[in-house]
């Protein structure tokens, strides 16, 4: 059986300790994990396929009262019956976080008010949604923290909606009101995104990131030699573009713990922040920049990280450090 998120073959002997196989069935469809011990951890949704499922039951209840709507979600998966509450308008959806124990944003309201326009298909951020202090690489000072995936999937949810009602246009305000307290336990302050959460969302799923799933990672890595780890879903895409051959494992935030199990030659492939910041932790010191994004857009990046890449790689020979950017470029390596 596969994982159609990430694309890792589960062992059968993982299987074999799930005593009814049914239990099986949402770990094949992704919206669950099975791991090591033959635990089955669910999936959650993230901020952005929350905020799709209120913008469309808002749109949707402009004919007819919904209870539960569904969203293709990113990774291209259908996440059906999510619930909501929506009438005449005015929809709301709570954030569901599965068996994510550390989801600070677990929970929260989101709200939807449609209103019916002459055309087009408008979505308008509102209270508690954040918003840019200053331009980053792929955002512009003052601009909504909605990243491109999942704006892509709300306003092809809402489309859908709109399609159903026949509609000719319809605007939605998106508003979190929890957003800006909650942002406050979130790395959003140190990003430069303030007022609020980010709608956030690259697959539409949140991973169960919990010490079961660490044990996973370690069984994997134990019994495979000269693995690419990598930190997130773009590293896990071009890890395996640039390195078809190896076995790659998504170790997220846990690099240490991995690299202490992982046998043989090592690479260890992704965008740079967590990367970097594993290595070299104040690397951010005298540059001037706050975030390892905003200075590996910079020209000063290749001078800051070369040092610190070849210093990592004196002290741990058998590791390879790579570096790609969003578009899966090399942007630098430890030699």
């Amino acid at each position: 059986m596969r994982d159609p998120v990430t694309g890792f073959e589960y062992p059968a002997s993982w299987q074999q300790k799930v005593t009814d196989p049914r239990e099986l069935d949402p770990v094949g469809q992704g919206f669950a994990v099975l791991t090591a011990s033959g635990t089955i951890l669910r999936r959650g949704y993230t901020t952005g396929t929350t905020a799709a499922a209120a913008c469309k039951a808002a749109i949707l209840s402009l004919s007819h009262d919904v209870s539960r709507v569904t969203v293709r979600l990113p990774c291209d998966l259908v996440a059906a019956g999510i619930p909501v509450e929506a009438h005449a308008g005015h929809a709301s959806c709570r954030k569901y976080a599965g068996d994510y124990p550390a989801d600070v944003t677990a929970g929260i309201e989101f709200l939807a008010e449609a209103a019916a326009t002459p055309e087009g298909l408008t979505l308008v951020p509102g209270p508690g949604i954040g918003h840019f202090s200053r331009d980053t690489p792929r955002y512009r000072k003052g601009a909504p923290a909605i990243s491109e995936a999942p704006l892509a999937c709300i306003l092809a949810a809402m489309q859908e909606a709109l399609d159903v009602t026949g509609l000719s246009g319809v605007t939605v305000t998106l508003s979190i009101p929890e957003g800006a307290r909650v942002a406050q336990n979130t790395l959003n302050p140190r990003v430069g995104v303030t007022g609020g959460i980010s709608v956030l969302g690259t697959t539409g799923l949140v991973e169960p990131w919990d010490d079961h799933l660490g044990e996973s990672v370690r069984a994997r890595l134990s019994g495979t030699k000269n693995v690419v780890l990598t930190t997130g879903r773009v590293g896990l895409r071009y890890s395996r573009l640039l390195f078809p051959d190896r076995e790659v494992v998504l170790a997220g935030g846990r690099i240490g713990e991995a690299l202490s199990v992982a046998q043989g030659d090592v690479i260890l492939c992704g965008l740079p922040a967590l990367i970097l910041k594993y290595i070299e932790p104040h690397i951010l010191d005298g540059t001037g920049y706050a975030t390892v994004e905003e200075l590996a857009a910079a020209p000063a990046f290749f001078p800051v990280a070369a040092p610190v890449l070849a210093a990592f790689r004196k002290k741990y020979p058998r590791v390879r450090v790579v570096l790609v950017n969003r578009d899966g470029k090399i942007i630098a390596e430890s030699p």
